[in-house]
């Protein structure tokens, strides 16, 4: 039975059904009203604080992602030395100090003293019923041994082979939604393009069948924003209802592999076994989860980026027309200069020093990708966009570590067949005015690109 289910006992009367649907929905508003106020409410209420007493995290968190005021914050950061110190955490936009942290035994995911502190014992308590790309058994915030077994039960189906065994129907998804565009018309390219293309792409890794694409992008686009920090009320509400809905409609979805797999990736991972045998419902669903909101949230911003990016640099454009073989490199530079995912946070177990810096047991730090992706001591003139940069994949926009992103493959190669497939369709494509920005905090993106394909 799904987690949001208000099905009644079979014995209940009819009122009875009623009154217990109608506590139900009373106590899992309750619920959620209490988890926002934990994990977006308060943290909201601290960064506004911080902001006002000039500390450099809480501004940070704060600059609109839609200019390049982000940077600017960043740079000064960045002046202030390796491992910067606020009343709300730690932060560092150092690249050395970055690559540490990610790494080290010493820093995990999750929440400070969540499994002592008051707040975190109730943050635990009310946490959404249902499977959350930030709430365990996700990839994203557990810990070995759990997350050591769960990895190696999903790498042996999410290989570098599996992907490029993906990249031919990319090719043709890609080729397909291009056709559907009408040229002589202004289109928004990440309505019709940019999100269609990795929605799709997941589709086909989590075995959807064709008349239900629709339902996945529409869940897709609800819950992607699950990754991001300090969600409105409305946002987060807006996100719980995806993915309950998703969860829903997973129950049934793995009920139907398991009876008929396919040659999915997501049948495979229900077939996936290990010594301590298989991964429960729980744990696939978890895993679908993360595999709809960041597969499909990242690659619509590293497409949309991307584009933004060509569109005023014609120059690097007209060298990736010239050498096709750049496209891959191209992606990853979009990746270091604007890359999806701005930020992350680690928690220190144990008092360490970093960069110099005493981080105590307890402690949060915040590891800025972006200013870690522009540090001037490992990318020369880090603020240039340039397709042919040598040490362009050396950036940390997967994170690193145990928690480097399962799908970088993957999204590395959606971004350069979606990239590379709009340029040769459409060689004059320029974008029109009325760009917008996503307002997300930790995610960076665009909500809509309008551009027309053609030349008048």
């Amino acid at each position: 039975m799904a987690a949001n289910s208000l099905t009644a006992p079979p014995h209940d009367a009819p009122g009875d059904r009623d009154l217990h649907r109608h506590s139900t929905s009373w106590r899992d508003g309750v619920r959620s009203s209490v988890y926002w106020g934990i994990a977006h409410g308060l943290p909201r209420l601290l960064v506004h604080a911080a902001a006002r007493r000039g500390e450099v995290q809480g501004r940070l968190i704060l600059t609109p992602s839609s200019g390049d005021q982000v940077w600017e914050v960043l740079a000064e950061a960045r002046a202030s030395g390796p491992v910067v110190r606020s009343r709300l955490s730690y932060l560092t936009v150092d690249y050395a100090a970055v690559k540490e942290i990610l790494s080290s035994p010493d820093f995990r995911t999750g929440v400070p003293a969540r499994s002592v502190s008051p707040l975190g014992r109730l943050l635990d308590r009310t946490a959404p019923g249902v499977p959350h790309p930030l709430e365990p058994p996700s990839l994203l915030v557990t810990e070995p041994p759990d997350h050591t077994r769960y990895r190696k039960l999903v790498t042996k189906v999410f290989t570098v082979r599996a992907v490029e065994r993906l990249r031919v129907r990319t090719e043709e998804i890609a080729r397909d939604l291009l056709d559907a565009l009408d040229p002589t018309a202004p289109v928004d390219l990440i309505s019709s393009y940019c999100a269609s293309l990795p929605v799709t792409v997941i589709s086909e890794v989590l075995g959807v069948p064709h008349a239900q694409r629709n339902r996945i992008l529409d869940m897709g686009s609800r819950a992607a924003a699950s990754l991001d920090f300090g969600l409105s009320w409305r946002q987060f509400r807006a996100v719980d209802a995806g993915l309950r809905d998703f969860d829903v409609w997973l129950d049934s979805h793995i009920e139907q592999l398991r009876r008929d797999p396919g040659e999915d990736l997501l049948s495979q991972l229900i077939g996936a076994r290990d010594e301590e045998g298989t991964l429960n419902d729980r744990e696939l669903k978890a895993t679908a989860g993360l595999v709809l909101a960041a597969g499909f949230e990242t690659t619509v911003n590293l497409l949309g980026n991307a584009i933004a990016l060509l569109d005023r640099h014609p120059d690097q454009l007209g060298r990736l027309r010239a050498d096709s073989a750049l496209w891959a490199n191209a992606v990853d530079e979009v990746l270091r200069l604007d890359p999806p995912v701005l930020l992350t946070a680690r928690v220190c177990t144990r008092t360490t020093a970093v960069a110099g810096v005493e981080v105590p047991a307890g402690t949060q730090v915040v590891t800025v990708l972006g200013g870690a992706n522009r540090d001037p001591r490992v990318f020369a003139d880090p603020g240039r966009f340039d397709v042919a940069r040598e040490n362009a994949r050396e950036h940390v926009s997967f994170s690193g570590g145990r928690h480097y992103c399962l799908g970088a493959s993957l999204a590395r190669m959606e971004g350069e067949v979606g990239l590379r497939s709009l340029a040769e369709r459409f060689p004059d494509m320029r974008l029109l005015p009325g760009a917008r920005r996503r307002p997300t905090r930790v995610l960076r993106g665009y909500e809509t690109l309008p551009a027309r394909l053609v030349s008048r």
